[in-house]
């Protein structure tokens, strides 16, 4: 698992515009939590950009200029501006940084919250598709997650609250990454719920004991 804050490719993919949107959506929660990740973000474009400089330019066809010049003239459709963000009551103000409020809306309370295990639920954020399911996961003081690993990544940031997992400790803005070489079991710290922003590929898978006997019915 990496450290506290996103890994480099990921980093990397979110600076170059590559990241699809739900794990993009989990690096700008991020960067809102933690603004001194931006320079790291800075020190690998200056990488990638010394890496571009070493490479021999291509020869331009003919008509790149008029090609080039056709598009500068080509009238630019006007943008509809954003958008402003939802008014939110001061609870969900405090737990739920700017770039996720358009998807939690108003209240963290009013959001489908559905049981998925003792002591833990989720609420889904309608991003299945877009880079992987975005949701919020809520577990209770002093809870274990069921020991999983993984059928491709995971991206787990915390808003509120903390968790222990492998002898690493995660607090408010610390980014976990874990993939199918993690099988793990997450434990929220004593005191207060554990809040996370979770980015799922793809569905994860239950091990331990029991399992995978309950694989075919258990959903997280």
């Amino acid at each position: 698992m990496s450290g506290h804050i996103p890994p480099e490719e990921i980093l990397l993919g979110y600076a170059v515009g590559a990241l699809d949107a739900a794990p993009a959506l989990a690096v700008e929660t991020h960067l809102a939590l933690r603004p001194g990740t931006w320079a790291r973000i800075e020190m690998l474009e200056a990488v990638g950009g010394a890496m571009l400089d070493g490479i021999e330019p291509a020869p331009l066809s003919s008509d790149a200029l008029d090609r080039a010049l056709a598009g500068i003239e080509r009238p630019v459709a006007a943008e509809n501006p954003p958008a402003p963000p939802p008014a939110v009551d001061a609870e969900t103000a405090a737990l739920v940084p700017a770039p996720l409020r358009s998807l939690v809306g108003p209240s963290i309370h009013a959001l489908p919250w559905r049981r998925c295990g003792r002591g833990i639920e989720e609420a889904k954020l309608g991003m299945r598709g877009q880079g992987g399911n975005a949701r919020l996961l809520r577990i209770q003081p002093g809870v274990r997650v069921p020991r999983h690993t993984h059928r491709g990544t995971e991206l787990t940031l915390v808003l509120g609250g903390a968790y222990r997992d492998g002898g690493q400790h995660f607090a408010v803005g610390d980014m976990q990454y874990a993939d199918a070489g993690d099988d793990h079991a997450p434990q929220a710290d004593p005191g207060e719920p554990c809040l996370c922003l979770i980015v799922l590929e793809a569905p994860i898978r239950l091990t331990g004991p029991f399992g995978r006997f309950l694989n075919p019915i258990v959903r997280f």
